[in-house]
């Protein structure tokens, strides 16, 4: 489980909080999605939980250990990260891409042959097909699958995605989207999602987190928004 306490973080120059959070959990083996209109906190968010920026104040707990308690880098590789760009290295093939981090830690070729293998055929791309092509010869869904992938190399206790369906055309995303709820129905990731599709995070959130203006205004399931809305805002949100 991870947990987020009291953490705030204000971009200072802009006289800007970005995020004000007095408490946050998000679950064991299920999907949270973060959601919220533009510039209310959602990346930021995601950012200082993968320690790409700093809190200025309070922390976050992962599996009891505190982020601070380590160095980044050990930090970062309990963590997979999926971003709406995908962010693959086009001098490298499909495998090349998927396996950068088990080559930086040194794994065996048997090891990556083998991870590599399994992983692109767990995210419906045959291997035998995709593995030596290059990302300029993938479409944008079989882009987002490698990320995936990539980002699932080192089997990581936490996935994160920012906006990961959100470049794609609506029915390639919402193919993927519901290929992504059937592959973490095998994997039980703890997985946490900044998307502004409220559509999109109610199709996969087992939990959705509402942000306005770097805090929680609500958070609960999908019956608990359509149900019991906290305020107008929600409201309007829900309608949008």
């Amino acid at each position: 489980m991870i947990e987020l306490k009291n953490l705030k973080k204000t971009y200072k120059q802009a006289q800007i909080v970005a995020v004000d959070i007095q408490q946050l959990f998000i679950p064991r083996s299920e999907i949270t999605c973060l959601i919220g209109p533009s510039g209310c906190g959602k990346t930021s968010t995601l950012k200082m939980i993968n320690r790409l920026i700093e809190p200025d104040e309070g922390f976050i707990e992962m599996n009891g250990v505190k982020s601070q308690d380590c160095s980044s880098v050990e930090w970062r590789r309990k963590i997979g990260y999926v971003i709406q760009k995908v962010g693959l290295f086009p001098h490298l093939t499909v495998s090349e891409n998927i396996s950068l981090l088990s080559r930086v830690l040194k794994r065996s070729e048997d090891f990556i042959l083998e991870r590599t293998t399994e992983l692109l055929n767990l995210v419906g791309l045959d291997s035998h097909k995709y593995k030596n092509r290059y990302p300029i010869q993938l479409s944008g869904g079989e882009q987002q699958r490698v990320g995936i992938a990539r980002a699932l190399m080192e089997d990581p206790p936490l996935l994160l995605m920012d906006e990961p369906f959100g470049a794609l055309d609506p029915i390639t995303g919402s193919h993927l989207i519901n290929e992504f709820i059937k592959l973490n129905q095998k994997l039980k990731k703890t997985i946490l999602i900044v998307t502004h599709d409220i559509s999109s995070a109610f199709k996969m959130g087992d939990k959705i987190v509402l942000m306005r203006k770097g805090s929680i205004v609500q958070e609960g399931t999908k019956k608990d928004f359509k149900n019991k809305a906290v305020n107008q805002f929600v409201r309007d949100f829900l309608n949008e």
